[in-house]
């Protein structure tokens, strides 16, 4: 049943002008983004041809082209994953999941990896861009790797949490706005300490994301990504327990 709210979740996003609109904004913004590292690498190729071991188009491309779009996709999962719960309140058709032979774990992890897959196409074609240079150029896929594992961790730390906040209210705008203020202090919280090394400044999404984006998989930052986004789906489970009980 996981698999098909998912589907079905997956096709009301692709459903939704909304979802392509934004689907052919980010592109276009990777695009951009992407050309606009290629021109930098071309412009400073003459002074790298002078070092003993220039860092390659993986690290001067690929990476900095990974950590803009965690930026762009903190910004813009509030508005794909306000709908996910909240929608479904404000039209009263919750009460129609409930009454499904699912649990309220599959609803929620459904919806989840319906959003997920919806993010993975983002990612993916990212991937592809970077693949590209392999046209002209040698790729260090490891450190590729490490990036799409990283984005992808990132992705679904941004949905757990819109899917939670979704959950609390009837109106997906509220939600958005909600998710976006939560990802945006989760990401700057690391700055209100001295010390970036804090307790504190590890609670930043971003930060855990610096790791991935150099190539390094620390357990620690995929402790980290697990537990964030268990936590949000359990806490999302547990909402939808009380809206059912509630009647």
């Amino acid at each position: 049943m996981i698999f098909t709210i998912a589907a079905k979740e997956l096709r009301s996003l692709f459903g939704s002008p909304l979802a392509w609109i934004i689907l052919a904004v980010l592109e276009l913004i990777m695009a951009y983004l992407f050309l606009s590292e290629i021109d930098r690498f071309l412009e400073v190729q003459p002074q790298l041809t002078q070092l003993a071991a220039p860092p390659g188009i993986t690290e001067i491309i690929v990476a900095p082209l990974f950590a803009s779009a965690s930026i762009v996709l903190l910004m813009v999962v509030p508005m794909l994953s306000m709908r996910l719960i909240a929608e479904e309140r404000r039209n009263r058709t919750l009460s129609l999941l409930f009454s499904a032979p699912v649990s309220m774990s599959e609803i929620v992890l459904g919806k989840f990896l319906g959003l997920l897959f919806f993010l993975s196409v983002v990612v993916g074609l990212s991937a592809l861009m970077a693949l590209s240079l392999l046209l002209g150029g040698k790729l260090d896929l490891g450190l590729l790797a490490t990036n799409l594992a990283g984005i992808t961790l990132l992705c679904a730390s941004f949905a757990a949490l819109g899917l939670y906040i979704s959950s609390l209210t009837a109106q997906p705008v509220v939600a958005a706005i909600g998710t976006l203020g939560a990802l945006l202090g989760l990401w700057v919280i690391n700055l209100t300490g001295s010390d970036p090394n804090s307790a504190l400044g590890y609670l930043s999404l971003l930060k855990h994301f610096e790791s991935f984006n150099r190539g390094l998989l620390n357990t620690t930052d995929l402790a980290y990504y697990a537990l964030f986004i268990t936590t949000f789906l359990v806490l999302a489970v547990r909402r939808l327990d009380q809206d059912r009980l509630r009647g």
